[in-house]
């Protein structure tokens, strides 16, 4: 992209031409990641990638014959992947290759580094751009039903960042919680979504008895299919408001509470907390997944994944707490604050820890 650098002029003084051009530059590279943002979707969605991580070099009508798909979209979406250096493309045979050390980062038998899993949070959030145009203007917030496949894509989500660590690194943070669950305790998943780490746990663990809350009635359905299909008769899920755990939850009935990634886009985050609280024993654990960062602004600028999450908050866990009018914190609340409001909802003893493979989330353990 070019310009009249040497013109542009903002405000009280002239911009630096150079400066501006690799500016510029930059800007044209945000286009393109976007669009191959949704490209990646497609080809997750649709298991184009799956089927190429399978396949040695083939043309778009065996690619799109192995994959089930339409064989015209299947040369455009190749085409995308070609220009985006994400397919190598052989122009004598008009064969197309996913080289394995893309397939990795791409591919649902590389469950934990699936980027393309990640990618399906652009067109997700994408659907509701004039909602939140329209809340800039007026204010307010977009509610859950807006989000069609929101629990869909945070199973995915949770299916790599949660699941897979739940007995070799996430359980471990609290020193002899395996040999308690092995043993028998009350554990209650709140904001349980379709409860993926709540079955996982339930499976684990026979002699333990799991209870998920969740306000979504469809996120509910799923979660107690899946714990049908795979015979746990050791886990309840019920449609709750977390919101009113203070008021109606059981008082000291859990002796091992969660919350993965659940929080911060309630209505009023901290009455949930104190509600965790409430429903605590005295010698339970508060397990709380979070998004990692500051409650700073100039102190995430080096996440790697900065721009994404502060997109995902503004775009969806802000305004759905909005929606109810609620606080809003949003997302990216950070550490900071997140250990306020845990004190404040009377945990006196917050350990905060980070785990070596996941660079997205904080994990606190909190006791009372």
């Amino acid at each position: 992209m070019t310009r009249n650098a040497e013109t542009i002029a903002c405000a009280d003084h002239e911009a630096d031409p150079a400066l501006a051009e690799t500016f510029s530059e930059r800007m044209v590279e945000v286009l393109n990641s976007g669009a191959l943002a949704l490209m990646l979707s497609v080809g997750h969605r649709t298991g184009l990638l799956d089927a190429m991580a399978d396949m040695p070099p083939a043309t778009s009508a065996g690619i799109a014959e192995k994959a089930g798909l339409d064989e015209r979209y299947v040369r455009e979406w190749l085409g995308a992947m070609t220009v985006g250096g994400i397919v190598d493309h052989d122009p004598v045979t008009e064969d197309y290759y996913l080289p394995p050390e893309h397939a990795a980062s791409l591919c649902r038998k590389s469950p934990t580094d699936n980027i393309a899993v990640f990618a399906q949070y652009i067109p997700l959030l994408g659907s509701v751009e004039d909602d939140i145009v329209h809340c800039f203007r007026h204010g307010g917030g977009v509610p859950y039903e807006r989000f069609d496949r929101f629990h869909d894509v945070m199973a995915e989500d949770s299916g790599q960042s949660v699941v897979p660590a739940l007995e070799t690194h996430i359980l471990p943070l609290v020193p002899g919680l395996t040999e308690r669950l092995e043993q028998g305790i009350d554990v209650l998943d709140v904001g349980c979504g379709r409860g993926r780490a709540l079955n996982r746990l339930a499976r684990l663990f026979p002699r333990s008895r799991f209870t998920g809350y969740d306000i979504s009635e469809d996120a509910i359905r799923y979660a107690a299919q899946e714990a049908r299909a795979i015979s746990n008769d050791n886990v309840t899920f019920k449609v709750f408001d977390a919101g009113n755990l203070e008021r109606n939850g059981n008082p000291g009935a859990y002796e091992l509470i969660t919350t993965f990634d659940a929080v911060h886009d309630q209505k009023d985050p901290l009455t949930v907390l104190r509600g965790i609280r409430k429903s605590l024993a005295d010698e339970g654990v508060y397990l709380a997944q979070d998004i990692k960062g500051s409650s700073h602004h100039h102190s995430d600028r080096d996440h790697p994944i900065g721009p994404l999450l502060y997109t995902i908050s503004c775009m969806h866990c802000m305004t759905v707490s909005l929606a109810q009018d609620g606080e809003g914190l949003g997302a990216m609340w950070g550490r900071e604050k997140a250990v306020e409001y845990f004190k404040a909802a009377g945990f006196r003893n917050i350990d905060v820890h980070e785990l070596d493979h996941d660079f997205q989330n904080y994990w606190y353990v909190c006791r009372p």
